[in-house]
């Protein structure tokens, strides 16, 4: 009787690391879709430790997708103010309404509103257990530094397969705290086994435009004064009001056409 192919001793490092000290988030402790996708959309262009704050007011409030369908866009835009890229906030809203709709979860997560290949493989391997390493810059960055030959996968070694969210959870920890862009080795648990081992190679997300005088910044202001105190200016800042409108984040009403929180 032949035994299973075990995984390099590099992964099975990265496993035993995780299990001894991998962050102890909330959503770590169920396998609850909505829950996942509610943290997944949270911390998207967003640290996580920044995040965390949000996805519990989030989670709190809204803690079925029934929850947040029967609210009006504008209790989620309230609770969103800070985290940033509000039409994240709006793609949460349409996917709570569209679950009741379907009474359930469509089979291709890509159904969902704003939710595309890396959402697809995170809900896949963080809530239903399957052996995908959902592809960010994170997941991405590690693998190449670790297994620059090409990763191991769940098909070659069942215990990948049976440890899925284990091994997708500890390759995406380890991106997001010692194998930065900008690799900080000396702190890698992995580092006596990594080949990439002292790399001043920088793997970083594509950098985003200045955000001080942008059109994020100036829709951002305006919906902090339509949360914050219930309407805003239209005439202040007629081009980011558009396009808010647009986004459907905001709405014209009242007899000076002011802005307001959607319906």
């Amino acid at each position: 009787m032949t035994s299973s192919p075990q995984p390099p001793h590099l992964a099975l490092e990265l496993l035993d690391w995780f299990d001894r000290e991998g962050r102890d988030w909330p959503w770590r402790h169920t396998r609850d879709r909505w829950v996942v996708l509610v943290s997944e959309v949270c911390s998207q262009q967003t640290q996580i430790a920044r995040a965390a704050v949000f996805i519990e007011a989030i989670l709190d409030r809204f803690p079925q997708p029934a929850d947040l369908a029967r609210a009006e866009l504008g209790e989620l835009l309230v609770l969103w103010q800070g985290l940033g890229y509000p039409r994240r906030a709006r793609n949460l809203w349409l996917t709570a309404q569209r679950l009741v709709e379907l009474g359930g979860w469509p089979d291709d997560y890509t159904e969902l509103p704003g939710v595309g290949p890396y959402t697809d493989a995170a809900l896949r391997c963080f809530a239903d257990e399957e052996p995908i390493v959902p592809p960010d810059i994170n997941t991405r960055r590690v693998l190449a530094r670790c297994f620059p030959e090409g990763p191991p996968v769940a098909a070659d070694y069942p215990l990948l397969a049976e440890r899925a969210w284990h091994w997708g959870s500890a390759v995406m920890e380890l991106g997001q705290t010692a194998c930065r862009a900008r690799a900080l080795c000396d702190m890698c648990p992995v580092r006596e086994l990594c080949p990439s081992a002292g790399t001043e190679e920088v793997i970083a997300s594509p950098r985003q435009k200045s955000y001080a005088g942008s059109m994020r910044q100036r829709r951002g202001a305006l919906l902090r004064a339509i949360t914050d105190h219930g309407h805003g200016d239209f005439g202040e800042d007629v081009e980011a009001a558009e396009t808010l409108i647009k986004d459907g984040l905001a709405r014209q009403g009242g007899d000076d056409g002011e802005l307001l929180l959607p319906p």
